[in-house]
């Protein structure tokens, strides 16, 4: 895994971009820490706040606290505290996620405290499948937009080849993928063949696909942390697409040749039962 510091991660891989305004103010040649991303927070012209209503900020993670308030989720929505740890990619990934999808990531966090506190009251010991689908979404999640049904309908109903490489400038032209999980960013840095994120599908207008990158970034934001707030949804990891990223037309070199997407270890065909509408 790439470890050391580069200012320039984002120039990589067209899937850090996503994530390039927040990350534009982390160009100093030291590992950026809690300080520098509250900063950014505070030049803001909107604050981020949780929606237990605190204003959102970065701290120094501590060790594992026993109390339910302490505890790393509880404490993010009750005092707005993200605990972080220096030198590290994933926390950063994680950080610059809640800079770039605040809403989404602020309702990410009360599922998961509204789904503690059940599983304190009622003494539940294991987690249950809701927590399970959105710590997925969390560390591995995908938000893909469409303004063509049938190129959806390729999406979950595993048909990668026909999506990747026979619609490709369907694709290119009516579809949007965007990286949302911290460690599926993380994994970026240095891809490998295997590495899959679980996937949100929205549908799109054309006019969608027009839109500068800012502007889709939030009205995705709005969206996907209205889905997430609905407690019919996420209800269990199945109800997430999977998505082979590398198959993504842009986002790896080798793609651009027919013969990548046969290998099915990575492009496996759908199961029986696996394929559902997930829209």
């Amino acid at each position: 895994m790439f470890k050391a510091w580069d200012p320039d991660f984002c120039a990589r891989s067209p899937m850090f971009e996503p994530l390039r305004t927040a990350a534009g103010g982390l160009r100093g040649p030291y590992w950026p820490g809690g300080d520098d991303l509250n900063r950014i927070i505070a030049l803001r012209r909107a604050p981020i706040v949780t929606a237990g209503g605190r204003p959102l900020r970065f701290v120094e993670q501590q060790v594992r606290q026993k109390r339910f308030e302490d505890k790393y989720e509880p404490r993010i929505f009750l005092r707005g505290e993200v605990q972080f740890r220096p030198c590290n990619w994933h926390d950063l990934f994680n950080a610059l996620v809640w800079l770039t999808f605040p809403e989404a990531k602020a309702a990410l966090n009360q599922r998961h405290y509204r789904e503690l506190e059940g599983q304190r009251s009622s003494s539940a010991k294991n987690r249950g499948p809701a927590q399970d689908a959105l710590t997925l979404f969390d560390e591995g999640g995908v938000i893909v937009a469409a303004s063509d049904p049938a190129l959806a309908a390729l999406l979950t109903g595993f048909e990668w080849k026909r999506l990747f490489w026979q619609r490709r400038a369907g694709v290119a032209q009516r579809m949007r993928f965007y990286l949302f999980g911290h460690a599926l960013y993380e994994k970026a840095l240095a891809p490998f063949v295997g590495v899959t994120g679980r996937g949100v599908i929205f549908a799109a207008e054309d006019t969608f696909i027009d839109l500068p990158l800012g502007a889709q970034l939030t009205e995705l934001d709005a969206r996907l942390a209205a889905r997430i707030g609905d407690t019919a949804q996420f209800s269990a990891t199945r109800e997430l697409t999977p998505v082979p990223i590398l198959g993504v037309p842009g986002w790896c070199e080798d793609n651009a040749r027919e013969q990548y997407y046969n290998n099915i270890d990575y492009f496996r065909p759908a199961c029986a039962g696996s394929v559902t509408d997930r829209r």
